[in-house]
C-alpha cells in the first residue's frame, strides 16, 4: 500500500476528485505546454454531470489563468474507462499542439491515458487487516506503530500538519455564518449549534451537538471551496476531525496521541482505497462517508487504547451499515445530502466505538470481508447513483411532494 501521504491530502474543496484532482492535472498540462494560447477541457461522465456543483469548471479557470481555457461539457453515453474522465487540449497559432485524457481517481490522484501511472512507492508490504493484524499480533505492537515503522519518523510531522489543517477547518467553520454559494441557499449551521446550548443539557444532548457542530463546520468550509485534509476524500471530510478533535477536548488526549490515531484511520483508509474504492463516482457514498465512518471509528478505538480486534470491528461496523449508500447531490453541489451525512456518520462512529467496546468477540463479519463486500455493491449501484446528480434527492428535490 501507498504512503498515508497519499490518502491525507491537504487542498481545496469541495471535491477531491472534481476540484483537487482537475486542479493537478490542469497544472501538469499548462506546465508542459508554455507557448500554447488557450486550452480546451472536455469534461464526461460525473465530472461533466456535477462538474459546475463541485467548482470544477472554477477551478479549471483559475489554475490555467491567465490564459483561457473553453470548459466543454460532454453528457453522451459513450464509453468511458473511468466515470471522472476529462480530456485536455492545447490550441496554439490555431492549431492543435497537445492533447491529454486523465482520469480523477479520487483522493485527488490523476492517471493520464497512455502514460505510465505516477505510482508512488509502495512502503506497506501488506494489503489486508487479517496480514496486519497478524503482523502486529506477532510482534505485539499497535498500527501506529506498524506506521511508524513502515512509512519512518517524518509520518509524524507530516500527520501533524494534517491534524493543524483539520482543527483550522473546525475553528473557520464554526466563525463563520452566511449561506453558501450555489444557488440552493443551503445555510451554514456550525456556528448556531455550536452556540445553541440549552439550559438543561445533558452530556449526551452537548456530545451530539458539538461533534455535529464540528462535522458542519469542516464540511461547510468544503462545500465552499476552502482549505481542508481529505479524510479520505473531500466530501466525507468533517467526520473524522470532528470526533477526534471533540474527544480531545472531552478527555484531554495529547496530539501526540490523535496523531496515533489518524495513523490507525489511515490504516483503515488505506485498506479500502487499495482494495475497494473512496470514489463516489464508482462506488456511491458508501465508498466516501462510508469510508471516513470506518476510519474515524477505527481511530477512536486506537484513542481509547483498544485491542486489535477491537479495531477491525469498530471499522467493520461502521462500514457495514453504510453498505449501499447511494451518492445524489443536489445540484451536482456537495451540500445536500453531503454536510449533513457528515455529522450523522461523525456520530454513528461513536456508536460503532460502543458497539466494539462490548460485542467484539461475537462478530462475524471480517474488515476485509466488509471492503470487499462494498466494492461489489458500489460497482453494481445503478450508474445514476453514483455522483451523477440524477438520481435520488437530486432528481426529485423541487418537486411539490418534497
Amino acid at each position: 500500500m501507498e504512503s498515508l501521504k497519499e490518502l491525507y491530502r491537504i487542498g481545496t474543496g469541495p471535491s477531491s476528485s472534481h476540484t483537487m484532482g482537475p486542479e493537478r492535472a490542469a497544472a501538469r498540462f499548462k506546465e508542459k505546454n508554455l507557448y500554447a494560447d488557450r486550452f480546451i477541457a472536455t469534461l464526461y461522465g460525473s465530472l461533466a454531470k456535477t462538474g459546475p456543483g463541485h467548482l470544477t469548471d472554477v477551478i479549471l479557470e483559475k489554475t490555467f489563468a491567465p490564459r483561457p481555457v473553453e470548459i466543454r461539457f460532454d453528457f453522451s453515453d459513450k464509453p468511458l474507462p473511468h466515470p471522472n474522465t476529462m480530456e485536455l487540449t492545447a490550441i496554439q497559432n490555431g492549431e492543435t499542439v497537445d492533447f491529454e485524457r486523465v482520469i480523477s481517481v479520487g483522493g485527488g490522484k490523476i492517471v493520464v491515458e497512455g502514460e505510465a501511472p505516477d505510482v508512488p512507492a509502495d512502503v506497506y508490504p501488506l494489503s489486508s487487516f487479517a496480514e496486519i493484524k497478524a503482523y502486529c499480533t506477532e510482534k505485539r505492537i499497535r498500527l501506529w506503530q506498524y506506521v511508524e515503522q513502515c512509512e519512518g519518523d517524518s509520518i509524524w510531522l507530516y500527520l501533524g500538519e494534517v491534524w493543524k489543517c483539520m482543527k483550522n477547518a473546525v475553528a473557520r467553520g464554526l466563525e463563520t455564518e452566511g449561506t453558501l454559494k450555489g444557488g440552493l441557499e443551503v445555510q451554514r449551521k456550525a456556528k448556531m449549534l455550536y452556540r445553541q446550548k440549552h439550559i438543561d443539557e445533558s452530556a449526551e444532548t452537548r456530545e451530539n451537538r458539538l461533534v455535529c457542530a464540528y462535522a458542519y463546520a469542516v464540511s461547510e468550509e468544503n462545500a465552499s471551496g476552502g482549505v481542508i485534509a481529505t479524510a479520505p476524500t473531500c466530501g466525507a471530510c468533517g467526520v473524522l476531525p470532528s470526533v477526534l478533535l471533540y474527544m480531545q477536548e472531552r478527555r484531554g488526549f495529547s496530539d501526540t496521541e490523535i496523531l496515533h490515531a489518524l495513523a490507525s484511520g489511515g490504516i483503515i483508509g488505506n485498506l479500502i482505497k487499495t482494495n475497494a474504492s473512496i470514489s463516489g463516482a464508482e462506488c456511491g457514498c458508501q465508498a466516501e462517508i462510508g469510508s471516513a465512518c470506518s476510519m474515524a471509528a477505527a481511530a477512536l478505538a486506537e484513542l481509547h487504547g483498544m485491542e486489535l480486534d477491537q479495531i477491525e470491528y469498530a471499522a467493520e461496523v461502521a462500514m457495514e451499515h453504510h453498505l449501499g449508500l447511494t451518492c445524489d447531490p443536489v445540484r451536482g453541489l456537495v451540500q445536500i445530502p453531503c454536510i449533513e451525512r457528515n455529522a450523522v456518520a461523525a456520530m454513528r462512529a461513536i456508536n460503532a466505538l460502543s458497539l466494539a467496546n462490548f460485542l467484539t468477540y461475537t462478530r462475524k463479519i471480517s474488515f476485509d470481508v466488509v471492503v470487499h463486500t462494498m466494492y461489489e455493491t458500489g460497482r453494481d449501484l445503478f450508474s445514476k447513483y453514483r455522483e451523477t446528480g440524477e438520481g435520488g434527492l437530486a432528481k426529485y428535490y423541487g418537486t411539490k411532494d418534497e
